[in-house]
């Protein structure tokens, strides 16, 4: 972050971070709240999700129509997600509209009517979009791949839920959900763009200093476990993930572990793409990530192969995942810290990026990390650094999902000891 970065909290606890840039003509501004499927109970899981289609629904003050209308009349765009951490909910306009983005989104957060006729009607929605994720299989053996990493908890459960929660839970259930939840010291207002910190400020004041105060609802602690999940379908290819326990955002060890992923899976360039599809065309996608939250993470591994590969796919994946432990080429150290280091700087062009990138920030760490500071902590990994984080994570117990014709694809045993 720059500067230009300021940061005020009002009376009953919101925090309000923006980022001045005087060189665009737009403004993003946007809720971040501390509410996911994490914070859901078994039975509630998906409420989240549901309650972020609902607000668009219509509030007290407009109806599902005005909501787009408002912002799409003076050329803005608005939109929400949900994610297993927080929902989100952020409009991009030009600056001079930046009132109208601020009211909107406010609106949303505090006075959706949760309507009963669209509750019933967006049910059927959700089920649709839910249905499709299970039609899609890169997204299935992702929530399988999570299940097996965080068994019987609320980690390892899908954001979306099951249809059958979205079927049951009922309107007080969403309504006491937001009233637990949507409490501002588990928000944060996050704005970048062509604006004055002051005027963002006396926006919150106008729109936000009558949400209840309070920190929200805790969650249980993730608690990563590893294991085996697969499920057999009749499809053209055979997805599989393969994990290990990741880390936290705050670990000292995040950054060089991202410079290690880049490594191994974070490009065309990167050691799997170059041995498994470059090499010996066993793939069209492959690729590892990093999943970081508050209190644990994930390292992963994916790919999609034909059913006759598999058994020639695996054995070098693990390999791949062996060697990295042990010897880091200095080119490919310097490749991958430049695309991080890109990445990081990049993200700095885009007002929606900012916006999202504080407000996490301000949430995860309680302050806004200076660019000067990411760059130093990326240009401060050595090889020695990278080998000793990939022997760290993948001394973990390994977590394997599999979608698809799986006959050929090795039992969990057998791949657990190719890791050792």
């Amino acid at each position: 972050m720059t500067n230009t970065v300021r940061i005020t909290q009002l009376d009953n606890g919101l925090r309000i971070i923006s980022d001045e840039m005087s060189r665009v003509e737009t403004a993003s501004a946007g809720v971040w709240i501390e509410a996911g499927s994490r914070h859901e109970t078994k039975k509630m899981n998906g409420v989240s999700h549901m309650l972020e289609h609902m607000t668009f629904k219509g509030t007290k003050r407009r109806s599902a129509q005005a909501i787009a209308e408002e912002i799409e009349n003076v050329g803005g765009h608005m939109n929400a997600y949900t994610s297993r951490e927080n929902t989100a909910y952020f409009a991009k306009v030009l600056k001079e509209d930046l009132g109208l983005a601020v009211d909107v989104v406010a609106d949303l957060v505090q006075n959706a009517v949760l309507d009963p006729q669209e509750l019933e009607r967006e049910r059927g929605v959700i089920i649709q979009e839910i249905n499709q994720a299970q039609d899609t299989p890169d997204d299935v053996v992702f929530d399988l791949f999570q299940e097996a990493c965080f068994t019987d908890q609320a980690l390892g459960r899908t954001v979306l839920g099951p249809a059958e929660s979205v079927r049951d839970m009922s309107r007080d259930d969403i309504l006491k959900y937001m009233h637990d939840h949507y409490q501002a010291q588990a928000m944060v207002l996050s704005a970048a763009g062509k604006f004055e910190h002051d005027q963002l400020v006396d926006l919150a004041n106008q729109n936000f200093s009558h949400i209840k105060s309070g920190t929200g609802q805790s969650y249980t602690p993730g608690s990563y476990i590893g294991g085996d999940s697969r499920e057999t379908r009749d499809i053209e290819q055979v997805h599989l993930m393969l994990g290990f326990e990741g880390l936290t955002y705050g670990d000292d060890d995040f950054y060089a572990a991202s410079v290690m992923s880049m490594i191994l899976g974070g490009g065309m360039s990167s050691r799997l793409f170059q041995e498994v599809r470059e090499k010996r065309g066993l793939v069209y996608s492959i690729y590892s990530f990093v999943s970081a939250y508050d209190d644990t993470g994930v390292f992963g591994i994916y790919a999609g192969t034909d059913e006759k590969d598999v058994k020639e796919l695996i054995p070098l994946v693990c390999d791949e995942v062996g060697k990295i432990t042990h010897s880091i080429e200095d080119q490919e150290l310097l490749r991958a810290k430049a695309q991080m280091k890109a990445s990081v700087l990049m993200s700095l062009e885009s007002t929606s990026s900012r916006a999202e990138q504080m407000a996490r920030q301000l949430m995860v760490f309680g302050r806004p990390i200076p660019t000067e500071e990411s760059v130093a902590r990326i240009e401060a990994i050595d090889s020695k650094a990278i080998c000793r984080v990939a022997k760290r994570i993948f001394s973990s117990t390994p977590s394997l999902a599999a979608l698809g014709p799986i006959d050929n694809v090795e039992d969990y045993d057998r791949v657990k000891s190719r890791l050792i």
